[in-house]
């Protein structure tokens, strides 16, 4: 499944963008269903992703008949997520791609087949615009939402490989402090599946810097064609999920504070894995 890649011509760039300039600081692509972040150079090949970015609902959708109150909760969206892909993506002078939507219109984190694709329940709360979905709508967000997403990624990862750097991707996600009445102790949680040339190092280098970090917890990185196993386990790309304790980083000082923690932390985690990402991609 692997083919090796000249070393010369994959070689990581991870510095840091302290003190880079841009033109206009950051382009923002603002069209539907993804927000594009975009530095006027990048200086990695660091792809950050955030699936579940936003709580929003496209015009027509009005609500799905749910109250503002439980759209401003888990159900709807990553609370706090979007806060540090958007800080990441700053300091590392790296391309973003945010979901402009509600994960309850289509979870763009899960593969077109599978059944929680568009979810009807949630954490006990019925999608009163979801409920009675046929596989005629479920094909037209797929169509107009989730598929020009997983488009924009891969794209992305061609783009990349074409100037040479070897495109790593960092997905994040956030979970709440308390599921089903039990508290989770995990500060963060680093999700992997085959490959932990990023994961193991990350985890290691988190757990050094005093964070309670959890090896595939709160949840298990082995989902068939979620996105890292679509875009970086399919075709042999270094990636990682991370998932953040939501009450860590619920307010944007919060979320801007824990993002100036975690970059030296992944810094030297990418330094880590260095020449071990070289050899192991496919050109699928």
């Amino acid at each position: 499944m692997s083919r090796k890649r000249g070393a010369a011509s994959t070689l990581l760039c991870f510095s840091l963008a302290v003190g880079a300039h841009y033109a206009n600081d950051y382009g923002l692509m603002t069209a539907t269903p993804f927000v594009a972040i975009r530095p006027a150079q990048a200086q990695s090949g660091l792809i950050f992703l955030c699936d579940h970015a936003s709580p929003e609902l496209p015009e027509g959708y009005g609500s799905l008949g749910l109250p503002a109150r439980l759209l401003a909760t888990h159900i709807a969206y990553d609370i706090g997520a979007a806060e540090i892909v958007r800080a990441l993506a700053a300091r590392f002078a790296a391309v973003a791609f945010l979901a402009s939507w509600s994960r309850l219109l289509i979870d763009l984190n899960r593969g077109e087949d599978d059944p929680t694709l568009v979810m009807q329940l949630s954490d006990g709360s019925l999608i009163p615009g979801n409920r009675d979905i046929g596989p005629e709508e479920i094909a037209r967000r797929i169509a107009a939402y989730h598929a020009p997403y997983h488009a924009a990624i891969a794209a992305e990862i061609a783009a990349v490989r074409k100037t040479g750097m070897l495109p790593v991707l960092l997905s994040i996600h956030s979970f709440t402090p308390v599921w089903k009445g039990c508290p989770r102790p995990w500060e963060l949680g680093i999700l992997w599946d085959r490959d932990g040339r990023l994961a193991q190092p990350l985890i290691k280098r988190l757990s050094e810097a005093g964070f309670i970090t959890g090896d595939n917890e709160p949840y298990n990185g082995a989902l068939e064609n979620d996105t890292l196993n679509r875009h970086g386990t399919q075709l042999g790309l270094p990636h990682v999920l991370i998932e953040i304790r939501q009450d860590l980083i619920a307010a944007p000082t919060a979320a801007g504070a824990l993002a100036a923690r975690l970059a030296p932390i992944l810094e030297q985690a990418l330094s880590d894995m260095g020449s071990d990402a070289l050899d192991q991609t496919t050109h699928n």
